[in-house]
């Protein structure tokens, strides 16, 4: 039960990377009119780099595809870690209201990284 509670978990968060991701690119999500004004003044900077949005958007497309294939799911959370210390950065500076989401997907991150430690012994002896 555990196993395929994971495995959902897995595959629904490497999806909400894909949606996040294509959204950068095809720009189908509404934008949200009630921002804080530091988020703004923060979104109005990342977009002053033309090329940080669509470097974060192959990140969370690759890292979504990565995570949703049991096979490579542990390079995936590596892949897709940078930019989820990013989104909680922000939301614990600049729009704390969505913190709860965020700890939620980062529970799901962390326990991909937990279930494949093995994997990342290599990188670290």
């Amino acid at each position: 039960m555990k196993k395929i509670i994971f495995n959902i978990l897995s595959v629904l968060f490497g999806l909400l990377l894909l949606n996040g991701g294509f959204a950068k690119f095809f720009h189908y999500m509404p934008e949200q009119k009630d921002l804080p004004p530091a988020m703004m003044a923060d979104n109005a900077a990342f977009m002053e780099i033309s090329w940080l949005m669509p470097l974060v958007a192959v990140a969370e497309i690759l890292g979504g595809i990565l995570i949703i294939i049991p096979k490579t799911r542990a390079f995936g959370a590596v892949v897709i870690f940078p930019v989820m210390v990013g989104v909680a950065l922000t939301h614990i500076t600049v729009a704390p209201g969505g913190l709860p989401m965020v700890a939620v997907i980062w529970a799901i991150l962390l326990w991909i990284i937990f279930e494949n430690w093995k994997k990342y012994l290599p990188m670290i002896r």
